[in-house]
């Protein structure tokens, strides 16, 4: 695998991700945004990882492990936040606001 295909991928799939961050008010589709952001610096080690070394595998795993836990705690807060406000429109969302 090449490491400058790669790397383009990777900067596209983050790009995607940071304009889904961005532009979209939906909170399941800033979670799924945030997670394309996380897979494409999985992409972007696992890249440098076949060219310089073995060290970015591992780092992978730790990306993951903490990728699965943003899954489960943010799907946690989502579910909370519906069953408390009956919407997940984040425009809507003003729970801290006094």
């Amino acid at each position: 695998m090449l490491l400058g295909p790669s790397l383009g991928l990777s900067a596209v799939l983050f790009s995607l991700g940071v304009a889904g961050v961005l532009f979209r008010r939906n909170a399941i589709v800033i979670f799924i945004c945030i997670e394309l952001m996380l897979n494409a610096v999985n992409l972007s080690f696992i890249a440098f990882a076949q060219q310089l070394g073995r060290s970015g595998q591992v780092i992978v795993f730790f990306v993951m492990a903490v990728a699965a836990a943003e899954a489960a705690v943010g799907l946690a807060i989502m579910i909370a936040i519906y069953r408390h406000k009956d919407t997940i429109d984040v425009r809507e969302i003003n729970l801290l606001r006094g």
